[in-house]
């Protein structure tokens, strides 16, 4: 049974997110925190060990859960259920593409999924920010000294290279920077 549940779950997801991944983590922690796949907690930390393996997120995210809760099996149906609505989708789309990008209700129905998705990313990417620095709830902050310091000296040094030296940093270097800032501040702050 909980096989088709991962199946059924992931497939819900995958067939009603637009936007990709990061459009998807609402609809994900929705599911597994309300079946108790996984705790908040659980939750936001699996986001940041998905973001940080190779491979789309929302594929990463479907894999872990199916196979915490069913083994491989359960991984291979909660990644079936996430891709398989997309494939569809992209299949359909590409048989009949030429025509239907002129297709007046095909772009309304664009503009107005655009908003909704741009609300989706901003909320996770907040919430994402408050947990990190420690608001665990509207009445309690609880601050982690660490993480807060390390996401002031990623942000420093991310506009020192763009101002100073005019170049971006990728999100691999960003990456390797933060891992490397926590490992030494929390060597320093931490027992």
């Amino acid at each position: 049974m909980i096989f088709l549940r991962l199946f059924f779950e992931f497939f819900k997801i995958g067939l009603f997110t637009f936007g990709g991944g990061f459009a998807m983590i609402p609809l994900v922690e929705d599911v597994v925190v309300n079946y108790g796949w996984l705790t908040e907690t659980e939750f936001y930390n699996l986001i940041g060990v998905c973001e940080s393996t190779p491979g789309p997120i929302a594929i990463n995210m479907a894999t872990y859960v199916g196979s915490v809760q069913g083994g491989i099996f359960g991984s291979f149906c909660a990644t079936l259920g996430v891709v398989l609505p997309s494939f569809l989708i992209i299949l359909l789309i590409a048989s009949i593409l030429k025509n239907f990008t002129e297709n007046k209700f095909f772009k309304g129905f664009i503009r107005g999924v655009k908003p909704a998705v741009v609300a989706l990313i901003l909320a996770t990417g907040t919430t994402l920010l408050l947990k990190n620095i420690g608001l665990t709830g509207f009445k309690s902050i609880k601050p982690d000294l660490p993480s807060l310091i390390a996401l002031v000296c990623v942000a420093a040094i991310y506009f020192l290279f763009k101002i100073v030296f005019k170049k971006k940093l990728s999100a691999i270097q960003v990456i390797l920077i933060s891992a490397l800032l926590g490992i030494v501040i929390c060597s320093i702050i931490l027992p």
